[in-house]
């Protein structure tokens, strides 16, 4: 008889976890310009559409492995997939912006309860000599997900409809839930936690200037990304380009090419610590966004693709510190990060806009340097040189 720790689960529903979490996650993204034209609304007010999406995640993070811990990895997967599929459905009859924002944020709610827990039941099922290879290929449906969420608001929104994309991304959730209950193995490592308050080990993390200035940095990236992609599709569907919501959809291929590049942070930060490799990053990161600023749509995919990569970089290497600092309470830890994170995202949706008005995306990308030049600052002086790399916790936007 084989040996439980040499056998692993179907790694397929996984796949289909992190597709789910992340196909509704930015849905409104590439067709934030028509519903500033839909609506008669400034570009600050649908961005919120975005934050309140990312703001239900930095909520509902820190909190919704608890829940796991006394309900179950499975249940709470599975139920918040169906919730998720639910919320997106009701967001498609929104009569007006407000609606949207609300079914937005009790989207971003649900969302950890995928894609959080799935990483914890890849750690207690998998044995540790296949977690690894389970987790990337989670890792892919995250960004196959997040890019294909894209790309059917997109399309949806240019050939049938905008609402059509909620519609579509909500039975795809739906069907998800629906696979993942008869399709995920229910946890057979998992021990039922009863933990106390996150209170008293949630403050030694954030007493700590290492760990604090790590979140820190984490509020920089989904700033960077988040305001790069949300805001080039305003410039990029204003004249002189006035590409429709099916090519702005396509834009977000370029994350892609980003995201391809992520597994190549951990031999980086072997190589040259996680210090200089966050620098190498932001140097990227930088120069990709002053190269969008060309005047040619080539010239703008060019400095997004560049951009996104020394941010995903930036990404890797800094979850991967967190293993290097944090003592105790790791997956706390993370969770924290993960909450800066989405904080991060948060203003980075709606920050710029401010900027947009009078400066259009020359601001904006102005702002973005800015942020990339205090993430360089904080890793330089309030890191410590390391060259132990742990595994990369990568996240997917």
């Amino acid at each position: 008889m084989k040996s439980p720790h040499k056998s692993s689960p179907n790694i397929a529903p996984v796949v289909l976890a992190g597709f789910c979490a992340f196909t509704n996650l930015f849905l409104t993204q590439p067709i934030l310009p028509l519903l500033a034209d839909l609506y008669g609304a400034s570009k600050a007010s649908v961005s919120l559409t975005v934050t309140a999406a990312t703001l239900g995640v930095a909520l509902s993070a820190p909190f919704i492995g608890q829940l796991a811990d006394r309900l179950g990895r499975k249940p709470v997967i599975v139920w918040s997939a169906a919730i998720l599929g639910i919320t997106t459905l009701l967001a498609a009859t929104s009569p007006t912006l407000n609606w949207l924002i609300f079914w937005r944020f009790l989207q971003g709610l649900v969302t950890p309860g995928v894609f959080a827990i799935t990483v914890a039941y890849i750690n207690d099922e998998w044995p540790p000599a296949r977690a690894g290879a389970a987790a990337g290929a989670y890792v892919s449906g995250t960004v196959i997900g997040g890019f294909s969420g894209r790309a059917i608001s997109g399309l949806a929104s240019e050939f049938i409809g905008w609402r059509w994309g909620f519609v579509i991304a909500g039975i795809l959730s739906m069907a998800i839930a629906l696979t993942l209950l008869r399709t995920l193995p229910l946890e057979k490592r998992f021990v039922r936690g009863t933990h106390s308050s996150l209170l008293r080990p949630a403050l030694v993390h954030l007493r700590n200037p290492q760990l604090l200035a790590t979140y820190s940095a984490g509020f920089c990236v989904l700033f960077t990304i988040i305001a790069l992609f949300t805001y080039a599709t305003f410039h990029l569907a204003a004249p002189p380009y006035s590409l429709s919501p099916g090519q702005l959809g396509a834009i977000f291929s370029v994350y892609l090419v980003g995201a391809s590049i992520t597994p190549l942070a951990g031999r980086a930060v072997d190589k040259f610590g996680h210090r200089k490799t966050v620098l190498i990053a932001s140097a990227i990161g930088m120069t990709g966004a002053l190269i969008s600023l060309m005047p040619s749509v080539w010239g703008v995919l060019l400095g997004l693709t560049l951009s996104s990569s020394g941010v995903f970089i930036t990404q890797s290497a800094a979850v991967s510190y967190i293993g290097t600092v944090a003592k105790q309470a790791r997956a706390l830890a993370v969770g924290l990060y993960v909450t800066f994170y989405y904080v991060g995202g948060s203003f980075g949706s709606t920050g710029p806009a401010w900027l947009w008005d009078a400066w259009k995306w020359p601001g904006c990308v102005a702002l973005i340097v800015c942020v990339q030049t205090i993430l360089a600052c904080i890793v330089w002086f309030a890191w410590r040189p390391s060259t132990a790399a742990t595994e990369p916790l990568q996240s997917p936007v």
